[in-house]
Order: C-alpha cells, then sequence, then structure tokens
C-alpha cells in the first residue's frame, strides 16, 4: 500500500471517528430509512442478552462479498484489470501472445475478440498472469501494481474506491462481537495482501477462489508455489461450501449484491435463529454506476428476486447512502 493511501485511510478514519462521537450514529454515511433501519435492528437483537434472537459471541459469523458488495466492481472486476497489465508488462517474454488469443486481443485492446474468448478464455489469462510464482513473489507483484493502477473513470487507487457505508457496517459489526469474513469470488490470494489495511479484515479471514499450489523447498528455503491450474471457484454454490471448508459455522448474516452470492444468502437465512441478508443494489449512476440483471458484470437478478420474495435488506445505493466513497468525506 503507497504512503498517500495509507495516509487518507487515516484520515477517513478520524472523519468517521469525528462524526460517530460528535452523532453518536455508527452508521453515519447512511440515510435513514429501512435498509439502516434492518441493520441496527438486527444488530440489536441478535447481541442484546435479553432478546429471544440473542446470538451468542461466538456464533456472530458476517459474511461479505467483496467485487460489487465492498469496492467498485465496474467497468470490469479489478483482478482482471490486473490481468490485463500483466498481460502487457509479460508480453516481451511470449511473442507468441502477439497471435494466439486471448492473449492478441488483450494486446490489441480488442474488446469483441475478448468477449467472444468467454469464461475459458479469462481463465487462461488468469493462469498465465498467476501461476508459476511463488506466493509471496505474487503478494509482491500485486502491492505494486495496487499502489499505482488507477481507476479508468474515477482516476483513483482502486483501495480508495472501497464503499464507505460498508466500512462502518464493517466496524459497527466487530464492535458487537461479530467476526467478519469476506467471501469472495475474486482470487483469494489476489485479495489477501490490501484487505487488513483497507477492511480490518485479516488475511485468515479472506476466503476466494485459487489455483493449486504445491511446497518447495529451494535452495534459499521453503516455498509455496501457485500453479496453472484452477483449484477451488468460490463462487455461487461455491460459496456455502468455502464456508463449510474454511469457517465451519454458517454465518448469522451475508452481504452481497449479485446472483453470485445467492446460494451464499440462501446458506444463511436456512439457520435457525436470528439471520440478517442483505443485498447492496447499484443504483447510483452519477456516484458510481447503475446496473443489475443486464449487467455482464455483477448481475443482479435472481438474488434480487429471491430478496424481494424472503423480505431480505436491498440497498439502493442511491437512496440509501449519503455519500459512496471515503474521498466524499473529505471534498
Amino acid at each position: 500500500m503507497n504512503r498517500q493511501t495509507i495516509l487518507l485511510a487515516t484520515v477517513f478514519t478520524l472523519v468517521l471517528a469525528a462524526g460517530c462521537t460528535n452523532t453518536g450514529d455508527p452508521l453515519p454515511s447512511w440515510n435513514e430509512g429501512p435498509a439502516k433501519t434492518s441493520i441496527l435492528d438486527f444488530v440489536q437483537r441478535s447481541t442484546t442478552p435479553s432478546s429471544s434472537d440473542f446470538v451468542p459471541e461466538n456464533e456472530r459469523i458476517a459474511v461479505f462479498d467483496n467485487d460489487g458488495t465492498l469496492w467498485c466492481e465496474k467497468p470490469l472486476y479489478v483482478q482482471l484489470l490486473f490481468a490485463f497489465d500483466r498481460i502487457e508488462a509479460l508480453a516481451p517474454d511470449h511473442p507468441e501472445w502477439a497471435t494466439t488469443q486471448p492473449f492478441q486481443a488483450v494486446l490489441e485492446d480488442d474488446h469483441e475478440a475478448l468477449h467472444a474468448a468467454g469464461e475459458h478464455g479469462l481463465v487462461e489469462l488468469l493462469m498465465a498472469t498467476h501461476g508459476g510464482v511463488t506466493t509471496e513473489e505474487f503478494k509482491k507483484t500485486v502491492t505494486a501494481w495496487m499502489a499505482d493502477a488507477e481507476h479508468p473513470r474515477f482516476a483513483r487507487p482502486f483501495t480508495e474506491l472501497v464503499y464507505q457505508p460498508m466500512l462502518e457496517l464493517l466496524a459497527y459489526l466487530r464492535d458487537h462481537g461479530f467476526k467478519t469474513y469476506i467471501v469472495s469470488g475474486g482470487g483469494m490470494e489476489f485479495m489477501r495482501p490490501m484487505t487488513e489495511e483497507v477492511y480490518g479484515i485479516p488475511p485468515e479471514q479472506v476466503m476466494g477462489s485459487s489455483m493449486n499450489k504445491v511446497f518447495e523447498m529451494r535452495e534459499d528455503g521453503p516455498v509455496i508455489v501457485q500453479q496453472a491450474a484452477v483449484g477451488f471457484i468460490n463462487d455461487k454454490a461455491g460459496k456455502p461450501v468455502g464456508i463449510q471448508e474454511f469457517i465451519g459455522r454458517r454465518p448469522t448474516a451475508a452481504f452481497g449484491n449479485s446472483d453470485g452470492d445467492l446460494q451464499m444468502l440462501q446458506w444463511t437465512a436456512a439457520g435457525d435463529g436470528a439471520r440478517f441478508m442483505l443485498l447492496v443494489r447499484h443504483t447510483d449512476e452519477v456516484r458510481e454506476y447503475a446496473y443489475d440483471r443486464d449487467s455482464s458484470v455483477g448481475r443482479l437478478d435472481q438474488a434480487l428476486i429471491e430478496a424481494q420474495r424472503h423480505g431480505w435488506t436491498v440497498v439502493d445505493m442511491k437512496k440509501d447512502w449519503q455519500v459512496v466513497f471515503p474521498h466524499e468525506l473529505v471534498e
């Protein structure tokens, strides 16, 4: 993380702390309304010992999707933008990429050819840019990229395009004894270098898709090597499986924004006792983006139907959030 990002994060924290002290509001960037009320009500009910909905602290598990739930996922998932930049950086060592798809499409900025490559093509790009390196080498590469890369529309580091209301929600839940986890379809090793600094979530509480890994003993010591092969896809039905494998407890609260999060919310909702499910709906084309059913990134269709059917909380970004990004607090 670069020095500017750390400084800004400190400023945002101080501003938030000052706001909470002055108003007593744990969610100052949320507008008053059903979404905010549902959060406050759930936390009060589930953490009050005399409540019939009381949840013991060791069972207070809150799981969050990352892309589109905690930070901006448009115009493309951040990890894909990282992969595209890595293809350009590695291209001199791979002259064959100039005439081989989907690498040629990336190098020529050919969106049509890239779209035609489909999911299989994207997997090829990820394997070429994520495999064959140690986990420490990959961490250094991701950290350096995060320090320099900027969002194509907002011209800010991606780590500054996290959602201020969700940062407040994470802190609020932790203040009330909830353990917060990231459960994302994004790459686990891609997210881990930044989650503790940005979200306050340590790497051991980050679950995501992963490459196969092997242990190797080298001359300078032991290493873990990421292979050019997909190990686990932590998306859709894979999310509840990952939760069971890594956490071993059904969550009491789940937060997402797309159909890729539906099974995670369904799994959470099916448990006994107090449960809370929330979807972030992107409705603000001015401050961020507006998209749902027709989007190729972060499609929200079936999950929205389920939320409306079962009374899950749906956040209207345009209506429910006073600010979207932390920098709006100091501008």
